[in-house]
């Protein structure tokens, strides 16, 4: 992969980065494509927000980190940042500009030539209303909505789910191409041993912040499961008290993390929405199973039935977690769903889902725009969501031996192959 991208300048910008005390999944994305670039040739630099006690800049795995800026002043901090190197004749060749709710409208202060990739995790019009007051929230639907597809409107955009494309083209009436780049997987050197058919321990593992809504496991634990927690938010001391099956870790150091998901029978997720929904992926690669809501990206990272189980409406998440436990009481049904677990991680993983960013950077770089080029990712286009193209993972996965002309499913539209162009 190295040199692909000919030394050309990359500009990551997202809210947050990895070190940041806040960081989820989007800053994993986010990082994971910025390395990719840098081991591609680029030459990228990373802008970001400063947490409280983090250094203004720094420089990891050949990725410049440069800081500016808290919760909200970091994105007029980094329009001018980009204004000031346009002035001084070093604007990027490409910029990444990654939307946590709002995006960074960058196109506004760069030239036009210059191609912005805006990368949507999921569409946040109902989770506005739970952060912030009604004046606030109308504010961010109008500039994740309106605002947004008028500035992005000559670019192009990466979604990270079905459900994220389904969310745009309804909820923020995006009218455009939408390159479908889906979160990866860590792929663990040494698969952990199955589960006891007697255990009872279940884990949660997230930000313990409003949307995440931690509270829903309490009824959980009432049943006599206990329950693990990892993450840290505004949330922790409250979720501390709540019921003595409960325990909650704070932050874990990857290996601490890994051993206590891996030992577990189930991982839940009580989110609201997701883009993805990397937690449940990590823990896949486990060969642990997720009960999450049914709701925009978990319903995409959870094969119901096969890889975890889905709580419906009128369904209470405790009668599901019951539910699941009593199935994987049985030893050859617990065997099962962890091996399917680990394929479905295994199939969705970081360097797939880099390589399909690369190949689209290295189009985009090349057009000198992101207007309408359909190279090398595969696109969900306007109006349509049909299969175009096969490859061999499909055809493993989903038996599948010929083109797909149906609508696909979520995770055909997932793995499919990217269009060889048009």
């Amino acid at each position: 992969m190295t040199g692909e991208l000919g030394g050309a300048r990359i500009d990551v910008v997202n809210w947050r980065d990895p070190w940041h005390p806040q960081a989820g999944g989007a800053e994993c994305y986010a990082w994971q494509m910025a390395t990719a670039f840098a081991r591609a040739g680029a030459r990228v630099r990373y802008v970001t927000a400063r947490a409280p006690g983090q250094d203004r800049a720094g420089r990891h795995d050949g990725v410049e980190v440069i800081r500016l800026g808290g919760r909200f002043t970091v994105y007029p901090r980094v329009l001018g940042w980009l204004l000031a190197r346009r002035l001084r004749g070093d604007a990027p060749g490409l910029v990444l500009d990654c939307q946590n709710g709002i995006p960074f409208f960058t196109p506004v202060v760069l030239p036009r030539r210059v191609p912005v990739l805006c990368v949507m995790h999921h569409v946040h019009t109902a989770q506005f209303g739970v952060h912030f007051p009604a004046w606030m929230a109308w504010t961010g639907r109008l500039l994740e909505g309106p605002a947004a597809r008028r500035v992005y409107r000559r670019h192009a955009c990466v979604a990270v789910s079905p459900s994220t494309i389904d969310a745009m083209r309804d909820r923020l009436r995006w009218t455009g191409d939408i390159y479908l780049i889906p979160n990866g997987s860590p792929q663990p050197a040494d698969p952990q041993p199955a589960v006891s058919a007697e255990a009872k321990r279940l884990v949660w593992v997230g930000r313990l912040v409003a949307h995440k809504r931690a509270e829903r496991i309490v009824p959980v634990a009432e049943r006599g499961f206990a329950i693990d927690v990892i993450g840290r938010g505004p949330a922790e001391a409250d979720l501390t008290d709540r019921h003595e099956n409960i325990t909650v870790h704070g932050y874990l150091p990857g290996p601490a993390k890994t051993g206590l998901v891996g030992r577990s029978l189930l991982h839940l997720s009580t989110s609201q929405g997701e883009g993805w929904g990397l937690s449940v992926l990590e823990a896949a690669a486990l060969g642990v199973p997720t009960v999450a809501y049914d709701v925009e990206g978990l319903r995409d990272s959870i094969r119901d039935g096969e890889t975890g189980w889905l709580v419906k409406d009128g369904e209470e998440l405790a009668d599901v977690v019951e539910r699941a436990a009593k199935e994987l009481a049985d030893p050859d049904r617990a065997a099962s769903i962890a091996a399917a677990c680990r394929a479905w991680s295994g199939l969705l993983s970081w360097p797939r889902s880099t390589e399909r960013m690369l190949r689209l950077a290295e189009a985009c770089l090349h057009a000198g725009s992101a207007r309408g080029t359909r190279h090398g990712a595969w696109i969900v286009a306007a109006g349509t969501a049909t299969m175009v193209a096969e490859g061999p993972v499909l055809d493993e996965m989903l038996n599948a031996g010929a083109t797909v002309t149906r609508p696909a499913t979520a995770a055909e539209r997932l793995l499919g192959e990217p269009e060889a162009g048009s």
